[in-house]
């Protein structure tokens, strides 16, 4: 004992300041619990310590010792910084390092709790940044410091985020937690390969999710029987009844004996009715400079789209038609290019409503077609019948004329006091991706607005003096010159605007509206939609729906005339849709309607003991209908087109595209070669059996500009007939040659051909 009694008095002893804050009461119960786990945890105990391991200072002192470490002693060994207690009797050696008072009896009860649990330390270092010492544990930065490097759990929220203020109002604080919560979810992805797995599983799940969505909402979901449009008539014209399924296609039994429409109807003179006047209103966009041009140089212009077939009439028929543009308020970047066109071609009308669909730019149509909408007057007055009409006696001076407006406008211009414009008949609306025969457009509207509609022996209006008429019929076309004696003379006889025929002309689509490709309505109409207070509350949806619901609201509404015309009217055979087939004649026409009137003469004849499975009849509200009078030579439903055969020449592919020419029945197992089947196509005048019209009035659907090449190509070129049809056969025998007895395809249409004698 003396010696370590000596030893310690001639050494130095090293001094520890220690902390002049002694630990609180309750301090304990102030630690993070998992904090006092982590310390008592990295505590380096010896085991042969005489210190208790749950009371490591028993009592406080009042007073600190203040003892410093010499700082030329390298202190090796933690028992010269901390020497053990020694006990000698019943004496009691107090460590340095604590603050205890030399008692031998504790002066407070040992806690339960953890092994130096408590965050306050008797032998604090001068600076926190320093480590904490190996029998003390880490110091309250150092636990901070650690902490914080320890990932939280993705579905804890810790008291401590929730008593931080909010950065922001609104949500974001909560938006920013919702989303950490998701990055930190397990089984979000965090690799590449993960996480290029998840956008590629996205992506089938989206496109397939989309396709399973259109294919529910889409109501085509089958061809449709356009054989049986084109053969069974639609005997009424009242307003669809509401009540009637959609999916009807032939809701009412016709006659036992009916007969396949055609048009002229057989009891109708179409050259003694006055031609109607038609307002087209092609409806386009800012963009769209391309498809503008396509149609001012393809039907708004062209002879066989005014004239018709077999020779045409002159442009009589057509006199009276008028093509325009309808536009919004162009962009800006396109403001210019648009002033230029309407500059060169004169044929734009721009509405004061921006560039929309279904946003009221069809009410904004007809709105300026009430007030400024004009037509040309009837050039011509030897017409038997003229319709009398209440706004005959309104006109408007001559206004400049675009290039493709009607022939005898022209002429009538050359004059120097042209005959003022008069209201149109009909005002109608066409989509730019759509291709319309102008003369087979007029005389169905010719027809139906003479059949609904008060006629008159004499025409309205005329010249004062018929013997020196401004134009008359026996000048076409060859007329360059006119008599500028002509003057306007009103009618006396007005009728009244309630006599007015009310006529909805178009494609009636699952007995609810008219197709939006192209409708036609009178003018008393149309000045009835300007003016309705109540219609201008329903200008927004589609507009073809909206346009319907307009003509069922009308105060007579029952007295309107729904005229619906399904066969004439199809989409484009590349479109792929229901409504899809190839370009329609007459002539096939013929043929189906035969193939049709045979399916229902067994329907009629069929003996109800038969064994067999009976047709069932396709007349009725839910009437089935026979699958193949959705057939087409050309396209199928819901099949991309492609050419018969690969590698056909130009003129081939459009011939292709003819419903029932032998061109488009060609495939590669096939006897017949391309060659042998353009040699057995037909004319013009053989595709239109002779008459002027009565094929096919618009074809929609037209996408691309190859496809409204390829329209116009089909109905507006090609020869009135052919040099097959031109050759004759050997006078000496009425057997046709024997070539064409190896050729069954050709054979059928050389024994319908119509004799055109030669030129000499």
């Amino acid at each position: 004992m003396s010696l370590l009694t000596n030893w310690f008095s001639s050494s130095p002893r090293p001094q520890i300041r220690l902390s002049n804050i002694s630990p609180q009461p309750g301090h304990y119960h102030d630690q993070d619990p998992d904090d006092a786990d982590d310390s008592a945890s990295e505590l380096d105990l010896d085991p042969e310590s005489s210190l208790h391991p749950r009371n490591p200072f028993p009592a406080s002192s009042s007073s600190s010792a203040n003892l410093t470490l010499h700082p030329n002693i390298s202190v090796a060994d933690r028992s010269l910084l901390c020497p053990q207690p020694v006990q000698a009797g019943n004496s009691y050696a107090p460590s340095p390092c604590s603050s205890v008072s030399t008692t031998p009896v504790p002066s407070r009860v040992s806690s339960p709790a953890p092994p130096y649990s408590s965050g306050a330390s008797s032998c604090s270092s001068d600076s926190e940044g320093e480590p904490g010492s190996p029998l003390l544990g880490p110091t309250r930065s150092e636990r901070g410091r650690r902490n914080n490097h320890v990932p939280r759990r993705w579905f804890s929220v810790s008291s401590r985020h929730r008593a931080r203020r909010h950065e922001s109002v609104g949500g974001i604080r909560t938006l920013k937690r919702g989303v950490r919560l998701v990055l930190r979810h397990p089984f979000f992805p965090k690799t590449p390969v993960t996480i290029l797995l998840t956008l590629l599983f996205l992506s089938i799940f989206g496109v397939s999710l989309t396709f399973l969505l259109m294919y529910i909402l889409n109501p085509d979901k089958e061809p449709l029987p356009w054989r049986g449009y084109c053969t069974i008539p639609r005997l009424t014209t009242a307003p669809p009844s509401l009540s009637l399924p959609t999916t009807a296609q032939f809701p009412e039994r016709p006659p036992a004996n009916f007969s396949p429409p055609t048009f002229p109807p057989p009891d109708i003179d179409l050259d003694s009715l006055s031609p109607a006047g038609v307002f087209l209103g092609v409806f386009s966009m800012d963009t769209a400079a391309e498809r503008r041009m396509l149609v001012r140089s393809t039907y708004a212009a062209h002879p066989r789209s005014r004239d018709g077939a077999a020779g045409g009439d002159g442009g009589v028929g057509t006199s009276r038609t008028i093509v325009r543009f309808i536009l919004g308020q162009p962009r800006k970047e396109w403001e210019r290019l648009i002033k230029l066109e309407q500059e060169m071609y004169n044929d734009i009308i721009i509405l004061p409503i921006p560039e929309n669909m279904n946003d009221g730019k069809t009410h904004a149509y007809y709105t300026w077609a009430a007030q400024n909408a004009w037509v040309p007057p009837l050039y011509f007055g030897n017409y038997t019948t003229v319709p009398k009409l209440s706004y005959t006696n309104a006109s408007s001076p001559a206004p400049a004329l675009a290039d493709h407006d009607p022939y005898w406008a022209k002429l009538d211009r050359i004059t120097g006091s042209p005959l003022p414009w008069v209201r149109p008949d009909f005002v109608a609306k066409v989509d730019d991706d759509a291709f319309v025969m102008l003369a087979e457009l007029e005389a169905r509207l010719r027809v139906q607005l003479h059949q609904q509609s008060q006629t008159t022996p004499d025409a309205s209006p005329v010249p004062s003096d018929p013997s020196s008429a401004v134009l008359s019929t026996s000048s076409l076309p060859e007329s360059s010159s006119a008599n500028s004696s002509a003057t306007w003379i009103p009618r006396a006889d007005t009728p009244s605007p309630s006599d007015d025929p009310l006529i909805f002309w178009g494609y009636l689509v699952k007995n609810r509206f008219m197709a939006g490709e192209l409708y036609a309505l009178s003018y008393s109409l149309v000045d009835w939609i300007a003016h309705d207070p109540h219609v201008r509350t329903m200008t927004r949806g589609a507009e073809d729906k909206q346009t319907s619901k307009w003509i069922r609201s009308h105060p007579r509404a029952q007295d309107v005339h729904w005229a619906s015309e399904r066969c004439w009217i199809y989409d484009h055979p590349r479109a792929g849709t229901v409504y899809s087939h190839g370009f329609l004649f007459p002539s096939e026409v013929s043929r189906v309607q035969k193939a049709v009137l045979a399916d229902l003469a067994r329907v009629n004849q069929q003996p109800l003991t038969s064994e067999s499975s009976p047709l069932p009849s396709p007349f009725g509200p839910n009437a089935p209908w026979p699958h193949a009078w959705a057939y087409s030579t050309v396209s199928k439903f819901g099949a991309r087109y492609s050419a018969p055969i690969p590698d056909l020449d130009l003129a081939y592919t459009v011939e292709a595209l003819v419903e029932g020419s032998a061109m488009s029945q060609l495939h590669e197992a096939s006897a017949m070669t391309p060659e042998l089947a353009w040699e057995a196509r037909e004319g013009r005048n053989m595709r239109y059996e002779g008459r002027r019209v009565g094929g096919t009035v618009v074809v929609h659907f037209i996408k691309k500009n190859m496809w409204f090449l390829e329209t116009a190509t089909a109905f507006l070129h090609g020869e009135d007939a052919t040099p097959a049809e031109s050759a004759p056969y050997p006078e000496e025998s009425s057997e046709p040659p024997a070539q064409d007895l190896d050729d069954p395809a050709r054979l059928d249409r050389r024994t319908r051909f119509v004799r055109i004698p030669r030129e000499q």
